[in-house]
């Protein structure tokens, strides 16, 4: 596997090796050793698959609070997304700025995201599954989520949204200190 920091301090992008042959290809995408190797948290808890019917598709922008913070790896099984985080980390040098990759089942890549990170994507094609692996528990009460289209951030979408859920259209705006 590759890992690739991202411009945010703690994200990687990170790309299996894919062994070919007449067959097709075999790739490994998680190993704790690998994954420890690069200084990374390797202890995953939890998978996670969320399907898309349509291009379009907007889910986030979503985080856990202290102590139920996670640590997310994302990964685009069938079509592709736009996966987008923003650094929420008030010590971080890159503290509410965002970065976004396209993962899909092309590339192969995933998206690496530290605890301290809000995570959402935007499906670029009909009938879209991601799978992630979180390292906590989900905590109703620890959910938090940002607006998707806040003005604090300016994220670039590249489509306009045709689904979100009712919850991720109404999350409000960041709030200034």
């Amino acid at each position: 596997m590759k890992f690739i920091e991202t411009k945010l301090k703690g994200a990687f992008i990170i790309t299996p090796d894919l062994i070919k042959d007449e067959r097709g290809y075999f790739a490994r995408v998680f190993c704790q050793q690998e994954f420890l190797n690069n200084g990374l948290n390797s202890n995953l808890v939890q998978c996670n698959i969320s399907f898309n019917n349509l291009k379009g598709t907007l889910r986030g922008m979503h985080y856990q609070l202290p102590p139920h913070s996670e640590v997310k790896l994302v990964r685009c099984t069938a079509g592709s997304i736009w996966d987008v985080i923003i650094d929420l980390r008030s010590d971080s040098l890159t503290y509410k700025q965002w970065f976004a990759a396209e993962l899909s089942e092309k590339n192969h890549q995933m998206l690496y995201v530290p605890k301290g990170f809000a995570h959402g994507y935007q499906t670029l094609e009909d009938n879209t599954e991601v799978f992630y692996q979180v390292s906590a528990f989900y905590k109703k009460e620890s959910e938090q989520g940002l607006r998707w289209n806040d003005a604090v951030f300016g994220i670039k979408w590249p489509y306009p949204v045709s689904v979100i859920s009712k919850k991720d259209l109404n999350h409000s705006d960041w709030e200034t200190e």
